[in-house]
């Protein structure tokens, strides 16, 4: 059995993504956002995800609808659907998120955005093979 308290676990980290714990379907990821910064518009062609908020202020926009998001928010996001997370706040913004299937590489883990970008482009952050 794998157990977090996960606001807790969330607000500690300083990594801008870090993969707690990836199953055979799904998959928890922790993530700080620093002030002005951004996860960066992407598409997840097959995996849906749903991101909840610990806290900060931001700005959700999924499948171009825009929305303020806060502490204790959840946000869900269709596979294949557009979507970008941005801190529009002086503190960092603080998350955790669950994809299904897994997105990224088991035990992953990003200090930077630029870090995380560099593992995608290089093919290190790929999901296991199910």
């Amino acid at each position: 059995m794998e157990h977090f308290t996960i606001a807790t676990v969330a607000e500690e980290n300083p990594d801008f993504r870090r993969v707690l714990w990836t199953g055979q379907h799904v998959q928890l990821v922790i993530m700080t956002i620093p002030p002005n910064g951004e996860i960066g518009e992407e598409v997840h062609e097959n995996t849906d995800q749903i991101l909840t908020f610990v806290s900060g202020v931001g700005e959700a926009t999924v499948g171009g609808r825009t929305r303020k998001v806060t502490q204790g928010d959840l946000v869900a996001v269709p596979a294949g659907t557009k979507h970008n997370f941005v801190n529009t706040g002086p503190n960092p913004l603080v998350l955790y998120t669950v994809y299904g299937p897994p997105e990224h590489a088991d035990g992953a883990v990003h200090k930077t955005k630029e870090q995380a970008e560099e593992a995608e482009a290089s093919g290190e952050d790929e999901p296991p093979a199910m």
